[in-house]
C-alpha cells in the first residue's frame, strides 16, 4: 500500500523515528498510527526518543584520515556522561560518523541548518527544470518537493543513508546507539578537509 506523506510526518513527529523507519512501520501495520508506534517501540527505535531532550555536555572529538592522507575529518560527538564518552561503542559510533562525512561530504548536520537562500535557490532551479520538462502544472509542486527531499537526503548528514548499511540513515543509526548506551547522543559540529580545496 502507498503511505501518504502526511501519515509518515505525523508518525515521525510522535515518535521522532526516522522517515524510513516510519514508512516501514506504517507499511507493516496497514497505515495504523497506534500500531506503528507499538511496532517502532518493539524495534527499540521509539525507546530512544524519550532520551532526545536530555542535555549532552560530554563527548569526544573523533578523527578519520583517509588512506593517502589527502582527506580528513574531525567531528564532535556529544553524550550525557564522561563514562559513556569513554566506551568503545561510543568511540566506534564517532569513528563511523567521521568516516561517513569523509565519504559523503555533507553540507550540514540537519536540514534546518541549511541557509534559506540556498534552499530557495535549489527550489527555483528544480521548478525551472520541471517546467521546462513539460510536466503538467498539477504535479509541479509535488515533483519539486521530491527533488528537494532528495537534496536533503544527499547533503544533510542525519538524513544520509549510512555508507556501511544503506537500509538505515545516520539519524536512525545514532538512535540505535542511544537505545544501546542509554543516553542521548548528538553531533555538535564537524569539519572536512581535502588537500587542494579552499577553506
Amino acid at each position: 500500500m502507498t503511505i501518504p506523506i502526511e501519515k509518515i510526518r505525523e508518525l515521525r513527529e510522535r515518535t521522532g523515528a526516522g522517515v524510513l523507519n516510519c514508512k516501514k512501520a506504517l507499511e507493516a501495520t496497514d497505515g495504523d498510527i497506534v500500531k506503528s508506534i507499538e511496532y517502532l517501540r518493539k524495534l527499540g527505535i521509539a525507546k530512544a526518543e524519550t532520551k532526545l531532550m536530555r542535555k549532552t555536555d560530554e563527548g569526544i572529538i573523533a578523527s578519520y584520515i583517509h588512506p593517502g592522507a589527502r582527506l580528513g575529518v574531525l567531528v564532535e560527538l556529544n553524550c550525557e556522561t564522561d563514562f559513556v564518552a569513554k566506551t568503545e561503542n561510543f568511540k566506534k559510533l564517532a569513528k563511523d560518523i567521521a568516516m561517513q562525512i569523509a565519504a559523503t561530504n555533507p553540507i550540514s548536520i540537519r536540514r534546518e541548518d541549511i541557509a534559506k537562500e540556498m534552499i530557495e535557490r535549489e527550489m527555483t532551479i528544480y521548478r525551472t527544470q520541471v517546467e521546462n520538462s513539460g510536466k503538467p502544472e498539477s504535479v509541479i509542486d509535488k515533483v519539486v518537493e521530491g527533488k528537494l527531499n532528495k537534496f536533503f537526503k544527499d547533503f544533510c548528514l542525519l538524513e544520509q543513508p549510512f555508507v556501511k548499511d544503506s537500509n538505515i540513515n545516520i539519524e536512525d543509526y545514532i538512535k540505535s546507539y542511544i537505545s544501546k548506551l542509554g543516553e542521548n547522543i548528538t553531533i555538535k559540529r564537524f569539519a572536512r578537509f581535502r588537500i587542494g580545496e579552499e577553506a
